[in-house]
C-alpha cells in the first residue's frame, strides 16, 4: 500500500514526506485555481511548514500576486513543472500541499469548497458540505469541519 504520508512531482525528482497531522483539506473553484491544475478545481491540503521534510530535490519557485493583494509562492518540480506546495507570504508557520501529489490520496476528503460561484456547472457538491461563493472570511469552519470525527479522513 502506498505510503500516504510521503509525496512527489510527476517525474519523481522532488520527494516529500508529512510528519504531521493536516489542518484541513478543501477545494477552491476559483478560476486561477481552475487553470494552474488543468482543471474543474484546485484543491490545498493545509499543514504546517514545520510538519513537511524535503527528502530529495530541489524546488522552484514562481511568485504571483492573489485577488486579495496578498503575494503567494508556489513552489514546484524544475524538472516536471508539476506544483507540490503554496504558501501566502507572511504566514510562514503554515503552507498548502498539493494533495494530488501524495502516494495514496484515498484517505482525503475535502471539508468544503470555496469559489463556488466560479465552479464548472456539470461539478456537483454534497449539498451538506461547507461552500463559500468566493474566500471564506476566516478557514476556522473548514478547519473544526475537517477535525470534526464524522469527516472519515480525520484522525481526531
Amino acid at each position: 500500500m502506498p505510503d500516504a504520508r510521503t509525496g512527489h512531482c510527476q517525474c519523481g525528482a522532488v520527494r516529500y514526506r508529512l510528519t504531521g497531522e493536516p489542518l484541513t483539506l478543501f477545494a477552491c473553484h476559483c478560476t486561477d485555481c481552475q487553470r494552474q491544475s488543468s482543471s474543474a478545481f484546485g484543491m490545498a491540503l493545509w499543514v504546517k511548514k514545520a510538519d513537511v521534510e524535503l527528502l530529495s530535490g530541489e524546488l522552484k519557485e514562481w511568485v504571483r500576486e492573489l485577488p486579495s493583494g496578498r503575494r503567494m509562492a508556489c513552489r514546484f518540480c524544475p524538472g516536471c513543472g508539476t506544483r507540490l506546495f503554496h504558501q501566502v507570504l507572511g504566514q510562514e508557520a503554515l503552507m498548502s500541499i498539493k494533495p494530488g501529489t501524495l502516494e495514496d490520496t484515498r484517505w482525503l476528503r475535502p471539508a468544503g469548497h470555496i469559489w463556488t460561484a466560479s465552479r464548472q456547472p456539470w461539478v456537483r457538491l454534497d449539498e451538506n458540505s461547507l461552500q463559500y461563493p468566493g474566500n471564506p472570511d476566516g478557514y476556522e469552519a473548514l478547519i473544526a469541519a475537517w477535525l470534526h470525527p464524522t469527516n472519515p479522513c480525520s484522525r481526531a
